[in-house]
């Protein structure tokens, strides 16, 4: 065994000392893994099956022999020498003799008593050899049960239901740990006294719930601008003078000379063809569905036609259409298109309505909205009234918001006899929808594009001559993707075409057209090859614009950069490079339908938010990644994935469509055929991939029965899993209570268009007079990151970023100071220059200024806010830097980090996934020692790793005072969080001490709950102060 290793490691040491050295660590370190194996076994290594073996669903595959940072990748830690084959072999031979001898029948007998009925799950804590892991593994398997191995194999669970990838309760090392809280005699007796000064009469239970829900509190008004009506003659006669206007005005359009070329151009759209039949089955039936290919007028037609019938048949005055999108500039841009083709001013009889933004009147008849917007009036209204057509455009794209409001209509209907609804797709998958709704009837209309030739990845490389380079390349053939394979995350897709033999597969192409297949990877998009085919058809294709299908903004912020400096593409008199992203501002999003003047082509960088709806005219050419930025939710670890992942065919399909509008034009797809073949025929739906407790408050705001319940007559009802973590940390923050129903501070929750962390954040800044502060970081969050990050400049903007964080080691205190400094510049002059300076969108900026006074009128709306105090009032200790993290607290719980110190640095851990990452675009990110032990945090996301973003550092207090419930812990002599999670020790006093002011606060706030116009600075002076007390003290520094 040594000499192999040792001629082995030789190998490696030479190959160490070339070129490529980062290849050569690999190798190295995944080849000392299998050795480890070997040498602990003779068995095959297990790889990981349904139910997993010892470390199957796990982030990082195998064990990691060496521990910690020390060895396997040479170094090691004091007398460890893992480099050191001889000692290696030696000590594994130890470990060996150290294993427990697996009694395999007495294991198998205790798993099928599990089974026929006996415990949840069993947890083995044994010294056994992988190989025996293993063994556990293959019974459990047989047996129909899961398992898991936890803390490096001491702990091994088998379960009647799946296992999350950690459980903090078996990680001896980094679960749970207890914290000593330490208070000095003079803050415990300053503290004291103000409790007394306040009246309490002794100390509160420790397990009152902050937010503790009352029953009997008022609902918070949604407000109403209801006039009260004349007599029913007095309207009769308006609504018939009304009607008899509108029909007068749209048949003078009609003869119109400036419309009749308007008129002839929708004759010929194939939606007009359908036109009688349309109306007709509007007329009879109260739901219907139509599926159109892109291109054949669905979207601009179908709502302009059922106007223009009401209008003829004098039903103009009750006539009220809506019509929701699911994006911002979808629904001002098909508004926008329409009022054109009517020849009025946008705002008239046709408007639209998105957040912060609208344009309708007393005249408008048809309104475009996001689904979002539909949303928040059903809560206000829900029954809709007034509301006579409702179409519900892409319903194909199976948004969150989409399939619930699929849900509610359908229990609406009943009541509302009146209403019509048409759900309209641009795929042919309307039988679904038909099906959903009692067998609804279906339309189907062409599309009307002209032929769209395709070319696919291994095309594109034989046209262009562009050659992909692999790191990979020093290996020969098929060996070089199967060193991809173990170093990537694969997708099925993309493993599908790594077995596949390249030279046979596609003999008839060229030889460099065959090693750029070798080395291509759809683990990640070479944006090499993007720009190399704009520029092939640039320069070998003829006129028309190119419309680019990225990711997301990343890809689009990089290939901008590349395109600039391109010595051909750069050329600001030849090409027009315009980006398209779902958070720009609506103005820049408008220039993309603009036409460029001649000789200058236009190039569209997009996300699929170009996909459907959007229709840029002149675009003849598209390049298609294959991808778009996906969430996903895996319920088991109670974590979002955000990766980019391969698209549907029918995604592809409309990106397809998007060329040859005007002329027969062509798509790229840069990726093979193969994988373009194997691609599932629909996206899986929204609510089937994302975090459910939004909607669940939603749910409960519009009174639709229980959360469960409900969500079950979903077109695909999400996981129950899914459902109870949702419900479960609506609990947590106190929006609902025991029985699932809305406490007080839930139904403020619930008009507030946020995340409920956000929201409740929102609510305590106003309470404790840090409204400023809660108002800029909600806006900032509920949208997008001010901060720009150029590729070329991205140490001067992380330098900016720093600076604004100061010493606080907070994200959201970097965000808040960046706000305050834009707006001191603004009123300057000087916004343009700090912007440019500081790295900052001053778009973005503008944007949260606006959403901050939205956010205001809603608080003043339910009572929080009183707008004739002043700002003074509600902004104390706005500059307070440790009351606002508190805030921050009180809001992102149960978002909690522990910060270990691990010798000169900081381990991160949390309940549910254990070891974490601060995301690399943190402040904290660069951080070694944090002064406070805990961490709050927005969101916590696995991308290339489990990164948390946007965080901020606190205190012990902060936590005890503002976080979740206070248990008393098993000893009696401690507190505890996080279902216990996260233990405090104390003084007997100490504790005594924490717990009532802890229970005054509550009181306090509950109070504030219930009566939002109830002044704490007044009522609870002393809490408020004993709180401010123990907040400012180091006692809870490391």
């Amino acid at each position: 065994m040594s000499l192999r290793l040792f001629g082995a490691n030789n190998c490696f040491y030479s190959y160490y000392h070339s070129k490529h050295l980062f290849l050569a660590q690999r190798l190295s370190a995944y080849f000392w893994r299998r050795i480890s194996i070997c040498a602990m076994s003779n068995r095959p290594n297990f790889q990981g099956g349904r139910r997993g073996g010892p470390n199957a669903g796990g982030r990082g595959g195998g064990r990691r022999v060496g521990g910690g940072g020390g060895g396997g990748r040479g170094g090691g830690r004091g007398e460890q020498r893992w480099w050191d084959p001889v000692w290696r072999a030696e000590r594994l031979r130890q470990k060996q003799a150290e294993m427990e001898v697996l009694d395999e029948n007495e294991w198998w007998s205790k798993m099928e008593q599990m089974k026929r009925g006996g415990e949840q799950e069993m947890v083995i804590k044994r010294n056994y050899s992988r190989a025996d892991q293993q063994t556990l593994s293959d019974m459990a398997y047989q047996l129909g049960l899961y398992f898991h191995a936890y803390d490096k194999g001491k702990a091994l669970v088998v379960s009647k239901v799946p296992l999350p990838d950690y459980r903090a309760d078996l990680d001896e090392r980094h679960g749970s740990t207890q914290k000593e809280i330490r208070m000095s005699s003079d803050i415990e007796r300053r503290v004291g006294s103000l409790l007394n000064s306040s009246g309490s009469q002794g100390a509160v239970p420790v397990n009152d719930s902050s937010m503790t829900p009352i029953q009997g509190g008022k609902e918070p008004s949604a407000g109403s601008n209801i006039r009260k009506p004349g007599s029913s003659l007095e309207i009769d006669s308006a609504k018939e003078k009304l009607s008899l206007e509108l029909k007068q005005r749209q048949e003078n359009m009609k003869s119109s000379d400036s419309l009749r070329a308007i008129q002839s151009f929708r004759e010929k759209l194939p939606a007009f063809k359908v036109r009688s039949e349309f109306l007709k089955a509007v007329a009879e039936n109260q739901v219907m569905v139509v599926s159109g290919e892109t291109g054949c007028g669905k979207t601009t037609q179908l709502p302009q036609f059922i106007l223009e019938e009401e209008i003829s048949c004098l039903r103009g005055a009750d006539c009220h259409i809506m019509c929701t999108q699911p994006r911002r500039i979808s629904a001002i841009s098909v508004a926008a298109r329409i009022a054109s083709e009517k020849g009025e001013s946008l705002g008239e009889t046709v408007g639209y309505q998105i957040r912060l933004e609208s344009k309708r009147s007393a005249q408008t008849r048809l309104l475009f909205c996001t689904t979002g917007v539909l949303l928040r009036q059903l809560i206000q209204d829900p029954e809709l009234t007034g509301v006579t057509h409702l179409l519900v455009d892409e319903i194909h794209e199976r948004g969150m918001n989409e399939d619930f409001l699929l849900i509610i209509l359908r229990d609406l209907l009943p009541r509302r006899p009146d209403l019509r609804l048409i759900l309209m797709s641009a795929t042919i998958n309307a039988n679904l929808f038909s099906k959903y709704f009692g067998n609804a009837p279906t339309i189907h209309i062409p599309g009307l594009t002209f032929p769209v030739a395709e070319f696919f990845l291994e095309d594109v490389l034989e046209k262009s001559r562009y050659n992909i380079k692999s790191e990979f390349d020093n290996f020969e053939g098929n060996s070089r993707r199967r060193r991809r394979q173990q170093d990537s995350k694969k997708d099925p897709l993309t493993e599908l075409f790594e077995d596949v033999d390249i030279d046979s597969h596609y003999k008839s192409y060229s030889t460099s057209t065959r090693k750029s297949l070798e080395a291509w990877s759809g683990s990640q998009l070479d944006l090499g090859l993007v720009e190399a085919t704009i520029e092939y058809i640039c320069r070998h294709e003829g006129d028309g614009a190119i419309l680019v299908f990225l990711t997301g903004w990343d890809d689009i912020s990089k290939l901008l950069d590349k395109v600039k400096v391109n010595i051909f593409l750069g050329d600001p008199s030849k090409f027009m490079v315009l980006p398209l992203h779902g958070s720009m501002p609506t103005i820049n999003q408008r220039e993309i339908f603009d036409r460029p003047p001649p000789n200058k082509r236009k190039i569209v960088l997009a996300t699929n938010i170009a996909e459907s709806s959007i229709t840029i005219d002149d675009v003849v050419y598209v390049i298609d990644s294959g991808k778009a930025k996906e969430t996903s939710y895996d319920a088991l670890n109670k974590l979002a994935c955000l990766l980019p992942s391969w698209i549907s065919k029918a995604s592809a399909r409309q990106r397809r469509g998007r060329a040859g509008r005007v002329q027969p034009g062509i798509c790229y797809r840069l990726y093979p055929k193969m994988i373009h073949d194997a691609m599932l025929q629909y996206q899986l739906p929204e609510i089937l991939r994302t975090p459910l407790q939004e909607l669940c408050l939603n749910i409960k705001s519009l009174q639709l029965g229980t959360v469960g319940s409900f969500l079950a007559k979903a077109l695909q009802p999400p996981d129950a899993l899914a459902v109870q973590n949702a419900i479960e940390l609506l609990k947590t923050i106190g929006a609902f209570d025991d029985m699932e129903e809305l406490t007080p501070l839930g139904r403020h929750l619930c008009t507030l268009p946020l995340d409920p962390n956000i929201g409740k954040m929102l609510l305590m800044g106003s309470i404790f007079q840090c409204l400023n502060p809660a108002l800029t970081i909600a806006a900032a969050l509920a949208h997008r990151n001010p901060f720009v990050l150029p590729i070329n400049r991205k140490e001067e903007a992380d330098a900016a970023k720093r600076s604004f964080a100061g010493d606080s080691c907070s994200d959201h205190i970097a965000l808040l100071k960046a706000f305050e400094g834009w707006k001191d510049a603004k009123r300057n002059g000087s916004e343009r220059a700090f912007c440019w300076d500081s790295f900052f969108s001053p778009v973005t900026l503008q944007l949260m200024d606006d959403m901050r006074m939205q956010f205001l009128d809603l608080l003043s709306d339910i009572g929080f806010v009183d707008k004739s105090r002043g700002a003074n009032a509600y902004n104390q200790y706005s500059h307070d830097l440790e009351m606002v993290c508190a805030i921050l607290c009180a809001g992102l719980y149960p978002n909690v980090v522990q910060c270990k110190r691990r010798g000169k640095r900081t381990q991160f851990y949390t309940k549910e996934v254990g070891k974490v990452d601060i995301h690399p675009a943190s402040v904290n990110a660069g951080v070694h020692l944090f002064p406070l032990p805990y961490m709050v945090y927005s969101e916590k996301v696995k991308t290339t790793g489990i990164y948390v973003r946007d965080s901020t550092n606190i205190s012990d207090y902060a936590l005890l005072l503002f976080g979740g419930n206070l248990i008393p812990s098993k000893s009696g002599e401690g507190i505890e969080m996080l279902g216990g999670y996260l233990h405090f020790s104390a003084s007997k006093s100490v504790l005594e001490l924490i717990r009532k002011l802890r229970g005054e606060l509550d009181k306090l706030l509950n109070r504030k709950i219930e009566e939002p116009g109830l002044d704490v600075s007044v009522e609870g002076k002393e809490v408020v102060a004993a709180v401010v007390e123990l907040l400012h003290s180091h006692d809870a520094r490391y």
